[in-house]
């Protein structure tokens, strides 16, 4: 009853079935394993995922969809608070060799060459321009969901070093990263405990704990923490 349910969702209007390799394999994962395997190559997806693809890599994470008007995988790169569509194609195949290239750290101009259908000319400008960073900067800032951070935001911001990090809101605490696009790049955590204290923690360090920091220096040490070796 499940795979009727799920081939069901995959006939167009006409009651076609657009995706019968997926219907076949029982989910969107299985089908991508499949040919993964049948290829040879590694794309790094979870064994719990079926429907619902999302793979992490050093510049974000991959998602893949279906459409439902004609066959179509829709491949898109999503980081927080940003979702760029970067191509679609009917070849499962194609797609799969596509994911694995992206994994394995191949250029975006050699992804651009090697898979046709990959548009990444808009995603590359952002990434030139540092767009992601300033846009999230201004997109936290400017969000009431986050104001109970807007302090601590603001003279983050205010810092010549820090405003090129990236940030995000973890469970309450201010995330800097260096690299917007590397979830392994190295990275903070702050979050203000009263107007002159606050706790760091220096995420992906052996036995990393919360550290307090005086606020006369908290910028001095984020600083270090995030550009000194």
């Amino acid at each position: 009853m499940v795979r009727l349910l799920k081939g069901l969702r995959h006939m167009n209007a006409h009651g076609k079935d657009l995706y019968p390799d997926v219907t076949a394999s029982g989910d969107l994962a299985s089908a991508m394993r499949k040919e993964a395997q049948l290829r040879g190559c590694d794309i790094g997806l979870e064994r719990w995922a079926s429907d619902v693809i999302s793979i992490q890599t050093v510049r974000g994470y991959l998602s893949v969809a279906t459409a439902t008007e004609k066959r179509l995988f829709r491949l898109s790169v999503d980081i927080p608070g940003f979702i760029w569509e970067i191509g679609e194609t009917e070849d499962l195949g194609l797609l799969v060799e596509a994911v694995a290239a992206w994994r394995e750290g191949l250029s975006l101009d050699g992804l651009a060459a090697r898979f046709e259908f990959m548009e990444l000319d808009t995603f590359a400008g952002a990434l030139e321009s540092g767009e992601p960073t300033s846009l999230q900067w201004t997109g936290l800032l400017s969000s009431e969901f986050h104001r109970k951070q807007w302090a601590l935001l603001r003279r983050l911001h205010a810092d010549e070093v820090l405003q090129h990090m990236f940030p995000t809101i973890t469970h309450g605490a201010v995330r800097l990263r260096v690299e917007p696009m590397d979830a392994r790049s190295r990275q903070v955590l702050v979050t203000e405990e009263t107007g002159e204290r606050y706790e760091v923690m220096r995420v992906g360090v052996p036995e990393a704990v919360w550290t307090e920091v005086p606020a006369a220096d908290l910028i001095a040490y984020l600083r270090t923490a995030l550009t000194e070796e």
